[in-house]
């Protein structure tokens, strides 16, 4: 082994990046699409991708995928991505963000809003069932989002609708009673049938200027990019359907971040069942406040079934990165990393490298509990065997 190799490590090749990312603009091009709750911001996976990818033709894999930064970043870097989440608005969002349109959005959407004022006109709406719906939204932005969504459910271009469908829900929290995306309480707001429509067609003009060919910021000649819509506890080998080089990915660590609840009613206005995501969703607050409640261990054990799929999947030395903070647990504090690196060594990985970064400010959850969190690790294993 040369000198130079031997200084080629995975912990020399993270040293050699400053993670904070202080000045960086993280909300570009297709990443400024829609909000999700702590998400990493894009120059992590795409500093991780410059590092790790071993530059063939192999994928990128992300078990967690959320709305896709990874999937993005791999994209833009012309490798194939494969991305898995339970959460169908999660596989909306990565969809949408890694489908150029071929089709004007912009006009799209404006047939859909003529539309839908004449069908609020006409009366011809029907306003979904929807748990406490009067408390969290008003009767106009009711009215508007219900002719909204059936207008793009009349659209036959998926591609176009699911955009739509996307950029809708980007603005449901605003139009909505809550405060703020990341502050879960109803307060007085002044809100029209015009907020809904004027913020939809704001919210399409983004999705546009992102995903439109050929003059969107997505790539012109996009990589493959295969999206599975499952629990991780219950994906097989052959669902991934790519040779896998490198994973990158931010698990949802126990009680930290509740995403189910973040998107609790865009999932309800998208006929989507918030409910079903909150039971199966690792970390969910409410596995670890009731009878027979969940702990760490279940989450070592969680994070042992994703580890088993990697090490199916992913090539012998190749690398599987990791960010993940700590959490805390009925006031007890919980090492993630550790825990994290006993799933990963049970099933034939190795910890080759791992390096601290501070968490933007901004980046907040519905648990107030971990508002003081300001640190998070970058943990990188390496596939010994298969």
């Amino acid at each position: 082994m040369t000198k130079h190799a031997e200084l080629d490590t995975p912990e020399s090749r993270l040293a050699s990046i400053a993670w904070d990312f202080e000045e960086a603009r993280t909300n570009t091009g297709p990443h400024r699409i829609h909000p999700y709750p702590a998400r990493f911001i894009p120059q992590i996976p795409r500093s991780l991708i410059e590092l790790f990818h071993p530059g063939d033709d192999s994928a990128v894999l992300d078990p967690f995928c959320g709305s896709g930064t990874t999937l993005v970043e791999a994209s833009f870097h012309g490798i194939p991505a494969v991305g898995i989440d339970l959460h169908p608005l999660a596989i909306l969002i990565s969809r949408v963000k890694t489908t150029p349109l071929k089709r004007s959005i912009r006009s799209a959407a404006e047939s859909v809003v003529r539309k839908a004022r004449n069908r609020i006109a006409d009366g011809k709406y029907t306003i979904p069932e929807i748990p406490r719906l009067d408390h969290w939204f008003q009767k106009d932005v009711q009215v508007a989002l219900a002719s909204l969504i059936q207008e793009i459910d009349r659209v036959s271009d998926e591609d176009l609708a699911n955009a739509m469908k996307v950029a809708l829900s980007s603005i449901i929290v605003r139009v909505s009673n809550q405060d703020s995306d990341t502050r879960y309480a109803a307060v007085e707001k002044d809100l029209s049938k015009e907020t809904v429509f004027n913020g939809f067609e704001r919210a399409v003009s983004i999705t546009g200027e992102a995903v439109e060919r050929p003059n969107g910021d997505l790539f012109t000649a996009p990589a493959r990019v295969h999206l599975v819509h499952r629990d991780i506890m219950d994906v097989e080998p052959e669902e991934v359907g790519e040779d896998v080089g490198l994973v990158i990915t931010s698990p949802p660590y126990p009680n930290a971040y509740e995403y189910w609840l973040y998107h609790k009613y865009r999932m309800y206005w998208l006929g989507m069942d918030p409910i079903a995501v909150r039971d199966s969703e690792i970390g969910a607050r409410p596995h670890y406040f009731k009878k027979n409640h969940q702990t760490e261990h279940d989450f070592e054990r969680q994070m042992g079934r994703c580890f088993w799929l990697l090490r199916r999947v992913m090539r012998k030395g190749a690398h599987a990165c990791f960010v993940v903070g700590r959490s805390i647990i009925h006031g007890r504090e919980i090492d993630n990393e550790a825990l994290l690196e006993r799933a990963a060594s049970s099933h034939g990985f190795k910890k080759v490298g791992s390096i601290q970064r501070n968490i933007a400010r901004k980046r907040k959850s519905f648990n107030l509990s971990h508002g003081t969190i300001n640190r998070e690790g970058i943990v990188v294993f390496a596939l010994r065997h298969r």
